[in-house]
């Protein structure tokens, strides 16, 4: 039993580890996709939180039933086509820039703070995600299990707070006076439930081999759907009692909680920075888990699976750590274009290749049942 509710929520601090990332715990993903819609913006936060549940539910019996291993077995199986196929590369592609940027932002961030050299902060980060990777899913459980716990605290910590000093502001008639620039909340939302189900599935179908236990990973993926949901509505409502202010601040929550004392805003950015490692962390796993799985089965077929003669050497070589080393190295160099632009650019992109793959899978696991 003990085992159990262990597990159940590692499990859960996995999928908000996963899905949070630097974009949710800087309240910058929030405004975006939530803030700028006005008061409507917390019918769309709940209806994500169950959109979590049921997609995932979904994923999770889809992988376990046809023993898949990563996610593009999942994006192959459920849509074979060029559609499937356009998904798998976009997915990849991705996760390998996100990995990339978000390097890049987290040596920003302690060169913008602390003034510690870019190189130094991405360096670190690298150095210390190779090393949780190395470990394998253990590895991606046990940085989950310490800094969600953390992250809950942190926002927890401002919010409570923001209550106690602005608790005249907070009524439901103030809050729905409160001016939007946005209309048509119901498509943000499925965009953001997309794009984030889509990642997270990286990480969802090798756990769900690996946990090989479908009750403990849909109350996992349950529990920490509900977490995700009352965090997202906290961080929206101190956005929300902001507006317009919020606009002009790459981190819009530090705007918020510079109030409360430096600090909580130290905490704030350590954990910001732990989110961006945890994110690094989740999508290097996740393109590892897909190239071992290519790689297995490209050893099934004798080492000729590929038409390409170099492909085939290449997966022979290939192995899980090899693979996250490649990743790493890869994403060093790639262009930084900026964490703003990646959000605003890069995520509505993916929200609707996502949304469109989620119907499909909705449609197969309707008729696979």
């Amino acid at each position: 039993m003990k085992k159990s509710l262990s597990a159940t929520f590692q499990v859960a601090a996995v999928f908000i580890g996963t899905i949070v990332g630097a974009g949710l715990a800087s309240g910058k993903e929030i405004t975006q996709f939530f803030t700028t819609y006005g008061y409507k913006s917390f019918a769309g936060i709940i209806l994500c939180g169950i959109i979590y549940i049921g997609v995932s539910k979904m994923f999770i019996e889809i992988s376990t039933r046809y023993k898949l291993e990563s996610y593009n077995q999942l994006i192959n199986l459920v849509s074979p086509g060029f559609l499937g196929k356009l998904t798998d590369i976009f997915t990849s592609f991705f996760l390998l820039s996100g990995t990339a940027i978000i390097l890049a932002g987290s040596g920003a961030l302690l060169n913008q703070y602390f003034g510690i050299s870019k190189w130094i902060g991405i360096g670190l980060m690298s150095s210390l995600a190779l090393i949780i990777l190395m470990r394998d899913t253990d590895g991606l459980i046990e940085v989950n299990s310490i800094i969600v716990p953390s992250l809950i605290f942190v926002i927890s910590s401002i919010f409570i707070l923001y209550l106690v000093f602005a608790k005249d502001l907070i009524s439901f008639e103030h809050i729905k006076s409160i001016p939007y620039s946005k209309n048509h909340w119901f498509f943000s939302t499925i965009l953001y439930a997309g794009f984030n189900l889509l990642s997270c599935s990286g990480v969802l179908v090798p756990l769900s081999k690996e946990v090989n236990h479908n009750k403990i990973l849909i109350w996992g993926v349950s529990i920490g759907a509900l977490v995700l949901t009352l965090l997202c509505g906290a961080i929206n409502l101190m956005l929300m009692l902001n507006v317009p202010y919020i606009y002009q601040y790459e981190i819009p929550l530090l705007y918020i909680s510079h109030r409360f004392g430096s600090f909580l805003q130290i905490m704030l950015l350590f954990i910001i920075w732990l989110e961006m490692f945890s994110t690094v962390v989740s999508d290097v796993y996740s393109v590892a888990k897909m190239l071992q799985s290519l790689s297995d089965k490209n050893r099934c077929h004798g080492g000729n699976y590929f038409k390409s003669s170099l492909l085939n050497r290449f997966f022979n070589y290939i192995s899980y750590k090899k693979s996250v080393v490649l990743i790493l190295l890869l994403a060093l160099p790639i262009s930084q274009i900026g964490f703003s632009n990646l959000i605003k650019v890069l995520y509505p992109a993916f929200g609707v290749i996502s949304s469109a793959f989620i119907i499909q899978c909705f449609i197969f696991y309707i008729n696979n049942k």
